[in-house]
């Protein structure tokens, strides 16, 4: 087997965003599963960060650097190939491996579109500026996405949900650490 992995600081803005599947050919080439539909990231960075998973990926540990020569769609997946990877036996030492990217990597974001990661952790308020939790992370329902919610009541932890729609958002603002959000309470 032919690997030899660099060893490396995780980036303090590094986000999980796939884990390596297996090897995919004889050339060094492997597969990943990306953590979004959407998987830009691991097309702009080529560096990619990796840890061993939970399962697998044992031939590594603590934080190494992947120099990715590419990564590309194909059929319903996603392979890709690095330096330093060169054979099956290599790409298959990789298996179950964690992806991490620097979240500065990522491509910038379209007017009104957001990944996912930046909203986590924001408070949401409503128009008339009531807080109604803390974003803790977000589900994909097939046609939309929906912020959950963490906030208490009277001591107790509760959940809320909030369709990530147009209709019911009506700002979004990262630097300022907020949503605002056309909601009640008691909804």
């Amino acid at each position: 087997m032919s690997l030899s992995l660099e060893a490396a600081e995780l980036p303090a803005d590094a986000v999980e965003v796939g884990r390596i599947l297996d090897a995919w050919g004889i050339k060094g080439w492997f597969k990943v599963l990306p953590h979004s539909a959407s998987p830009e990231a691991l097309f702009s960075s080529r560096r990619w960060y990796l840890q061993p998973g939970e399962r697998g990926a044992r031939s590594f540990s603590g934080t190494v650097l992947l120099r990715i020569r590419e990564a590309r769609e194909h059929s319903d997946s996603i392979v890709a190939t690095a330096q330093d990877v060169e054979d099956r036996s290599a790409a298959e030492a990789l298996r179950g491996a964690r992806i991490f990217i620097p979240r500065s990597s990522f491509p910038t974001a379209a007017e009104d579109e957001y990944y996912w990661v930046d909203l986590i952790g924001l408070e949401v308020v409503n128009r008339e500026g009531q807080p109604l939790g803390r974003v803790r992370e977000l589900l994909s329902t097939g046609p939309q996405t929906v912020l959950v919610l963490d906030y208490e009541e009277a001591g107790e932890a509760r959940e809320r949900l909030i369709p990530f729609v147009a209709a019911f958002i009506d700002k979004v603002d990262l630097p300022g650490r907020c949503i605002t959000a056309d909601w009640q309470p008691d909804y």
